[in-house]
């Protein structure tokens, strides 16, 4: 959200004053779907207070993407330009006046992410204008850069959108895995991110980095019938011991099996493990591909744990 503040001028025998104001607030919001290259930009816009000339003004707005020189000049780096085109935008014409009275824009702009593999982001904007007689006509532009798309998700045969940077949830089940929950929840409160916006944890596809994270954490764990070496962080992210400056430490908890592994540690710079059940590790893998998945969730990408009943 933000506001503005329209002001219109007169000038009488050389001398230039004020001679009306309009205070405008602009609601200004994307959305998408993780399941079409398409993403929408809304702008609403109105007057809340104002007096005199000010309010004789008419908004006009007009959708688009920033081009490839103006990215430039704000140095914008090549992986990260704008790469979507417009499909519609309507902005029906808006007086001022009344105050509280909104005009709305709706946008639409489709992704050039639809060969197999391709990854884009999407920058889109509002250009506003208001104008008003003999006044000079005022402009402002609203920006978002908010989605990417891509069609390089495993298991999702179209193309999508999602916002990068916001960390989605990965939610287990307490019910259906017990001693799992148990260890993500224990190594969460003894300082290993992921269960926070500001500390996530940030997904790995590289297999030679996951086996690395595996070996590392649970290469040496012992044979025990039914059980099974979990680690947290995960192997399949970028938070696992392969990306950690010697000494990799590694720690665990009480009645997880490994005598030999430190225990009752804190901070967040190592790796927990737990022998659980192979049914909880199971569980486990299927919901994380499901998740990673439907969230569109590629390597770098932040995401948290979190587990319920």
């Amino acid at each position: 959200m933000n506001v503005g503040v329209y002001t219109t001028y007169k000038r009488v025998d050389n001398t230039v004053s004020v001679s009306g104001s309009a205070n405008l607030l602009i609601i200004n919001y994307s959305y998408g779907d993780t399941g079409i290259p398409t993403i929408a930009h809304q702008i609403d816009i109105s007057a809340y207070s104002g007096w005199g000339e000010a309010l004789k003004g008419t908004i006009s707005a007009k959708a688009d993407t920033p081009t490839r020189q103006e990215e430039e000049l704000e140095g914008v780096e090549e992986k990260d330009l704008s790469d979507c085109v417009v499909e519609s935008s309507s902005f029906p014409a808006k007086a001022i006046s009344p105050l509280n009275s909104w005009g709305t824009g709706e946008s639409f702009f489709d992704s050039n992410a639809t060969t197999a593999g391709d990854v884009a982001l999407c920058a889109t904007r509002w250009n506003i204008t208001i104008t008003n007689g003999g006044q000079a006509p005022v402009k402002a532009a609203y920006k978002l850069k908010q989605f990417r798309c891509d069609n390089a998700t495993a298991g999702r045969p179209n193309a999508g959108c999602v916002v990068p940077w916001f960390a989605s949830l990965l939610t287990y089940s307490k019910t259906s895995a017990p001693e799992l929950v148990r260890h993500v929840t224990l190594a969460q409160q003894s300082g290993l991110p992921g269960a926070t916006h500001e500390a996530p944890l940030e997904r790995s596809t590289n297999e030679r980095v996951n086996t690395m994270n595996r070996d590392l954490a649970c290469g040496d764990a012992p044979s025990i019938v039914g059980k099974s070496c979990d680690e947290y962080p995960f192997a399949t992210t970028l938070n696992g011991l392969s990306n950690m400056v010697p000494p990799r430490i590694r720690r665990t908890f009480a009645d997880c099996d490994l005598p030999n592994i430190p225990s009752g540690t804190t901070g967040p710079k190592a790796v927990s493990i737990c022998m659980i059940p192979v049914a909880d590790q199971n569980y486990q893998g299927g919901k994380n591909t499901q998740f990673y998945r439907a969230e569109r969730v590629l390597h770098g990408d932040p995401f948290r744990v979190g587990t319920v009943a």
